[in-house]
């Protein structure tokens, strides 16, 4: 083989520098990070903080319509014919009297024009433009109701935002504890792999003395495999679960986990059931009542009497002869065969309002259900983790008795092999209680905690 160039070992030993880098300037991050960073960068708060700029605008919409309305218009046309004709023989108005008088006072030649018919022409041509301003003085309530239900669709759009949090925040403690349990599993692999090694070291020298069958030294390799195996399913799983957090919480570059603490157990608040009226679930039925209620008065404003009043300034030339004038006018419109279909519809919103209230009452009791089902899948999940606690203490005595017994040559390496497990499933036990009991945790202070 050639020797390496110097080029080639500085790129290498640049490439092993580079490496080691990365590996050390990984960002360890802890629960509250992750979920700081989930809380801004999440599609999901993102496009509830959109909805409430929205609602802003169209609270800020439905103001304008307690102003005057102002429009202008303007055209200017040009006929193939005079839209105004009138033929006119003024010897139809002419007496003989008249006539004789006037043949007195007028030459021949007027006297001829008077017995001829004419006829006159107007508006083939013109300008028309005027501005007019309207403000509405009583349409039924449906202005102001129009901006109470504006403003509540803001409150409402508030409301989801604190929903889309609580979601957000549910969904990346739950990846959390999920990878945490992994990463706890791994370590117990660690360990058992630690263990095996230690027993097919002895098994090796026991089998070199002659004292042990190859049979034991080939039970600790299978117990090997397998714990190889399972070692590769848990890497890909934490992989994968760390790419779907790291796009969940919209993180760059590399990072880890900070070291978890699994020894402590939460204390768990109690928390009255008055509590259930802040959460905002509750708040939205709340809302969904009043919006049910405006919407009926908005229904039955529509069909009551409007009034308005306005004031225009209008120009034309339509006599050949520029013309403006100012005016002030009212308007009444009272709706009279809409009230045929109107009565229907105004029971229709009232329906609607009442089922919106059978829904809130409804909807109360089970959010007292599910927060009584929340505290009694705590006091299991604790009461779990201490059974999983107390039998891997089990577990490890178990153990050392076989190890004991096994080198003592009383008991076979299956039977050593099987405390090992017994040990393992224990340790693993205790993970998911552990991470069971959290996700209980946070499954009350969804149920409980509103604002």
């Amino acid at each position: 083989m050639k020797p390496l160039s110097i080029s080639l070992r500085l790129l290498l030993f640049l490439g092993c520098v580079g490496c080691c880098f990365t590996a050390t300037s990984q960002t360890s991050l802890t629960l509250n990070q992750l979920l700081d960073s989930a809380l801004q960068n999440n599609l999901a708060t993102r496009d509830a903080r959109l909805a409430i700029q929205a609602a802003n605008e169209q609270r800020r919409e439905a103001f304008t319509n307690f102003f005057p309305n102002i429009s202008g218009t303007a055209l200017w046309f040009n006929a193939n014919k005079s839209m105004a004709r009138m033929d006119i023989d003024p010897s139809e108005f002419i007496t003989p009297e008249l006539g004789a008088a006037l043949a007195q006072s007028l030459p021949a030649e007027a006297l001829m024009a008077l017995s001829s018919p004419m006829t006159m022409t107007m508006m083939k041509n013109g300008t028309i433009a005027g501005i007019e301003a309207m403000l509405p003085i009583f349409t039924g309530g449906q202005i102001i109701n129009g901006n109470k239900l504006a403003r509540l669709g803001e409150q409402v759009s508030q409301l989801q935002l604190q929903l889309s949090e609580k979601e957000v925040e549910a969904q990346t403690e739950q990846y959390y504890w999920q990878l945490v349990a992994m990463e706890e599993k791994e370590r117990t692999l660690d360990a058992v792999d630690a263990l095996l090694a230690d027993v097919a070291k002895d098994a090796q020298a026991a089998v070199d003395a002659g004292v042990a069958l190859r049979n034991d030294l080939l039970q600790v390799q299978l117990r090997q495999n397998e714990m190889a195996s399972q070692r590769l399913k848990l890497n890909n799983g934490q992989a994968l679960l760390h790419l779907i957090l790291t796009q969940y919480c919209g993180l760059k570059g590399t990072w880890t986990l900070a070291p978890a603490d699994l020894s402590a157990m939460n204390a768990l608040p109690l928390r009255d059931q008055a509590a259930i009226s802040l959460l905002p679930e509750y708040q939205l039925l709340q809302k969904n009542v009043e919006a049910a209620r405006l919407q009926y008065k908005m229904e039955v404003g529509k069909h009551m009497p409007s009034v308005a009043i306005g004031a225009g300034y209008n120009y034309h030339n339509l006599l050949d002869n520029n013309r403006s004038f100012g005016m002030v006018f009212a308007t009444a419109s009272v709706p009279i065969s809409d009230w045929w279909g109107g009565s229907h519809a105004i029971r229709r919103k009232r329906i609607e309002r009442q089922r919106a209230i059978e829904k809130l009452n409804d909807n109360a009791e089970l959010l007292k259900i599910r927060a009584q089902k929340a505290f009694n899948d705590v006091m299991e999940a604790e009461s779990q983790l201490t059974l999983a606690e107390r039998s891997i203490e089990q577990a490890d005595e178990n153990l050392r008795i076989h190890q004991d017994t096994y080198h003592a040559g009383t008991s076979t390496m299956s039977d050593l092999l099987e405390a090992q497990l017994l040990l393992q499933q224990a340790k693993d036990k205790r993970t998911d209680a552990f991470i069971a009991l959290q996700n209980a945790i946070l499954a009350y202070r969804q149920a409980t905690e509103g604002e």
